[in-house]
């Protein structure tokens, strides 16, 4: 089971369009179950997501917990994603100052 993670402090105002560009399991293989668990340092970070065609949240406010996703807890978000499809989560900071965003991806090949 692949897991995508990453840390990413968003500047005051500003947006990411992709956190996991770039990442191997960004276009899946094969037909997979994907959870997400998207937290921040503080409040004001907005999320959007995506599988495909599919928009699952969006630029929607993420918790606060100032930490990783704790499995099953913070994975909010699940989606079953087709061979090919893009995995995309988009970031959005609303506030005058910087936040980190916490994004942890779980891929379950089916």
């Amino acid at each position: 089971m692949p897991v995508m993670t990453d840390r990413r402090s968003v500047a005051a105002n500003a947006s990411v369009a992709n956190v996991l560009s770039g990442n191997q399991y960004e276009y899946l293989l094969r037909a997979a179950k994907v959870e997400f668990a998207i937290t921040a340092s503080a409040v004001g970070m907005n999320a959007t997501v995506s599988t495909g065609q599919t928009v699952l949240q969006n630029d929607q406010e993420v918790s606060s917990q100032n930490r990783f996703g704790i499995y099953p807890d913070d994975f909010t978000l699940t989606d079953v994603v087709g061979p090919g499809e893009r995995i995309v989560v988009g970031l959005r900071n609303t506030t005058g100052g910087a936040i980190t965003a916490f994004v942890t991806v779980r891929v379950t090949y089916i």
